[in-house]
């Protein structure tokens, strides 16, 4: 990037409401660890899994801790408890045989973020789940089936999002739910404006859009990323980043860009499991450019 000479005193004058998504935005937002941190001040994630595909909240959770959340719990169908537990070290799996068991867990104030949609299933019991998430009031990513679960009724989830909310539809989940007019740009803020929470379209252009108008648009996510479950590892990111403090936009935008560089860092070849375990090496890189003097400078950042 080279600096072409606008004056900052010119951007705050202007009032822009679009950018370029980037590490400068949102940078001095992040969650890094301090040395009095401990696991519960980091916040938790509560994952629904599903009983019929269970990779996807899986990847969702490996996320999730690899992202920084404090602690990451997957409530696993009672049918394929054993599948979750056997395969998952780092986060708690919970079992559950109904939507008062599912509550229960949403019971426990300390989970203040919750993530539901990869892998759930589509149809009525994932949209109870949804609509109990949130009547809590707490963050709340949707992705994915939660989100086809609405396409009939999409005014019934509009209706019941009255806290912090973070919508990742790709085009297809996006157009069962929405009906806009305009670029991807316009749809994705009249989006965000109709339902009241932030929706980020995913896409080679992902574009992150805030009700009162604000959108980011995020272009570092390589060719590679279309690949099944790139998204769900996404939504996991989102989740941590939201139960670390951050606010949603801020959330949304700083996992897009993560989920770029974890997949830049990749190369060609990854599968979407590879891209938590890619994380660490984008965050060095970025904690050493927050360490830097002057972080008002806009830098090129590689992962190479």
């Amino acid at each position: 990037m080279a600096d072409i000479g606008i004056q900052t005193a010119v951007l705050d004058v202007i009032n822009a409401r679009t950018w370029e998504n980037g590490p400068e935005i949102w940078l001095d937002v992040y969650p890094w660890p301090e040395p009095e941190s401990y696991k519960y001040e980091r916040g938790q994630v509560l994952i629904l899994g599903g009983e019929a595909i269970t990779g996807a909240s899986r990847m969702t959770a490996a996320a999730a801790a690899r992202a920084g959340a404090g602690m990451v719990t997957l409530a696993a169908p009672a049918k394929v408890w054993s599948i979750y537990a056997a395969s998952l070290l780092d986060t708690i799996v919970r079992s559950f045989d109904s939507l008062a068991e599912f509550e229960a867990l949403l019971a426990d104030v300390r989970r203040n973020v919750f993530a539901i949609g990869p892998g759930a299933g589509v149809g009525p019991s994932t949209r109870q789940y949804v609509l109990s998430a949130l009547a809590t009031k707490r963050a709340i990513v949707l992705d994915a089936d939660a989100l086809t679960s609405f396409a009939e009724a999409p005014e019934d989830l509009f209706e019941a999002i009255r806290g912090p909310c973070v919508l990742t539809p790709h085009a297809g989940e996006f157009m069962r739910l929405f009906h806009c007019e305009g670029d991807k740009l316009q749809r994705t803020r009249s989006a965000a404006n109709q339902c009241n929470a932030v929706v980020l379209l995913k896409g080679p252009d992902t574009v992150i859009a805030a009700p009162d108008g604000r959108a980011i648009i995020n272009s570092n996510a390589p060719a590679q990323l279309a690949t099944g479950g790139s998204g769900d590892v996404l939504t996991g990111f989102v989740a941590a980043l939201l139960a670390q403090g951050m606010e949603p936009f801020e959330a949304a935008a700083a996992a897009a860009w993560l989920h770029g560089a974890a997949a830049e860092a990749l190369g060609l070849g990854l599968v979407a499991k590879d891209l938590p375990d890619a994380l660490p090496r984008v965050l060095q890189k970025l904690k050493a450019l927050f360490d830097a003097k002057d972080r008002t400078v806009v830098r090129p950042f590689s992962c190479a």
